[in-house]
């Protein structure tokens, strides 16, 4: 039985893509942007014990139809999916996050999805799920180089063997995480994924996260606390005193249809009622 194609044009629909498509630089930057600065960074889904589906129809329903975000293997499978059925030659890989991660720390497990899309001219590196410093473009696979996007610089750096993305930050290069050119597939996402949902120490099912890219800067959000970034700016953080605010920023400033559950409103209030996380 062959594999059901990805609604395409429900996708464009939902990221306002309005052009007429084709593998090519033009229209992966185009989807690129349109995807990061639409579909949000979220893990209500865990946060709620909610189970996470990477099922091409499962994310459809939540990232298209229901108004949802989601965290870098649904954002990334959804749009890896997309990216094939258009006609691009794509390989899907894994990253070991290093955000925020002391230099000695010890090694982590691959938590972390993004894609490698071939074309005739150039191979490129595509990432529309990395939170708070989600690429807005897709990056030239080659190392060394400053590549501009639309809002940080980005490079790629070798480090034993294996290849390191880094954003410019106030003027100092910061690791975001290492990966290599191994192909993955889908019970290797499917087992990092059930690891975040599910593990008592993983974030995801202890803290409300949050990530959305907005022409000109981002906002970010960490249980109650609402960082905006400006590009050429001053960050401004404002804490979230109320169930009731949180709601609010995350439909309005996140752009998020919250899902219609028992145990939302509860958790919202306890979020907003501890201190924040440093």
């Amino acid at each position: 039985m062959a594999d059901t194609p990805p609604d395409v044009e429900s996708y464009f629909k939902r990221i306002d893509y309005r052009d007429t498509p084709a593998a090519d630089l033009r229209t992966l930057r185009a989807l690129h942007l349109r995807h990061a600065q639409t579909i949000p960074f979220e893990n209500l889904n865990p946060l709620l014990r909610l189970p996470v589906r990477l099922d091409l129809e499962s994310l459809e329903q939540k990232l298209i139809h229901d108004g949802r975000g989601g965290y870098c293997f649904e954002q990334n499978r959804l749009f890896s999916q997309v990216l094939r059925h258009l006609g691009y030659r794509v390989t899907d890989l894994a990253a070991r996050v290093i955000w925020n991660a002391p230099p000695d720390a010890p090694i982590r497990a691959r938590q972390h999805m993004l894609l490698r899309v071939d074309l005739d001219e150039s191979s490129y590196l595509a990432d529309v799920g990395f939170g708070g410093l989600t690429l807005t473009v897709p990056l030239r696979l080659q190392t060394d180089i400053a590549q501009a996007t639309s809002h940080e610089e980005f490079r790629l750096v070798a480090l034993e063997g294996d290849l390191v993305m880094q954003a410019r930050l106030q003027d100092t290069w910061r690791p975001l995480y290492r990966f290599d050119l191994q192909r993955q597939y889908a019970p290797d996402y499917e087992v990092s994924s059930w690891y975040l949902c599910h593990h008592p120490e993983s974030q995801f099912v202890n803290h409300l996260i949050a990530a959305r890219t907005i022409p000109g800067g981002r906002y970010a959000l960490l249980n109650n606390r609402l960082t905006e970034h400006r590009l050429g700016g001053e960050s401004v953080v404002r804490l979230l005193h109320s169930g009731a605010e949180l709601r609010a920023v995350l439909e309005g400033a996140f752009g998020l249809r919250l899902p219609d559950e028992p145990g939302l409103e509860d958790t919202l209030g306890r979020l907003a009622a501890v201190s924040p996380v440093s």
